[in-house]
Formats: C-alpha cells, sequence, structure tokens
C-alpha cells in the first residue's frame, strides 16, 4: 500500500461501489478498500491513481455533500499524468466514459484529453510532451 500523501483528493459520488468498479476499469486505477456502516451501506471506498489514494466518499446531506450528477454542474475535477495519454483515452472510450475532449497538444506542454465519469466528476488525463 503506497505511504500517506500530503494532499488526499476526496470526491463524493451517489453510489461509491459502482464509482470504484468503474474507475477502475476506465480509468486503470487501482481498487482500494470500501467500508460500509452497520447496515451494510458502503460509506467510503478508495482508488489509488499513480500509487495515491482518491477517497470516495458518500453523499452526505449532512455535510453538504452531494454527487455533480444530483446538480449536472462539476466544481472543479482532478488533472493525473499518465503513461500514454492516447491509449488512455481508448481505453475510458471503451469503458463508456463521456469523453469532453479528445487528445490534443496543449501549448503548455501536455498532450491531454477530458472526460467525466458516470457521476459527472470531470477528469483531465495528460502526458508531457517535449
Amino acid at each position: 500500500m503506497p505511504t500517506t500523501p500530503n494532499i488526499t483528493p476526496i470526491l463524493v459520488y451517489a453510489d461509491i461501489e459502482a464509482a470504484l468498479s468503474f474507475l477502475g476499469e476506465a480509468f486503470g486505477f487501482e481498487p482500494g478498500p470500501l467500508h460500509r456502516s452497520d447496515d451494510g451501506q458502503v460509506v467510503h471506498g478508495e482508488v489509488y491513481a499513480n500509487g495515491g489514494p482518491i477517497w470516495l466518499h458518500r453523499e452526505t446531506p449532512e455535510h453538504d455533500l452531494s454527487s455533480p450528477r444530483s446538480h449536472q454542474l462539476a466544481f472543479g475535477g482532478l488533472a493525473i499524468l499518465v503513461e500514454d495519454v492516447d491509449t488512455h483515452y481508448e481505453r475510458a472510450r471503451a469503458a463508456g466514459a463521456m469523453i469532453e475532449q479528445m487528445p490534443q497538444d496543449q501549448p503548455y506542454g501536455r498532450r491531454e484529453y477530458g472526460v467525466r465519469d458516470r457521476e459527472g466528476h470531470r477528469w483531465w488525463f495528460g502526458t508531457e510532451v517535449e
């Protein structure tokens, strides 16, 4: 298991178990543990991207946490470097991810594409170009 990072992103999902499965299939993230409440509901999950954790949190109105699926808006996203962005794009597309921008070279030295997962979280995957 990876060491504890200085920053851990937390994303809110209505269906953590489905999100964990999709993030592995579409983006190649390594699945981590699922934590359940006493009544069996999934309340927390984890995936690992490039060895670092991403926490998957349940929707909790008492903490004002909801999935973008509930609003059709995303207020941010995560940018992740991958080894081969074009291969990564094909994997995500084949898994049914919502592609927002096909891979293209950017003026800031990356080739990247934009995508949303099934609950509407925004992701940008890229490869450094020389």
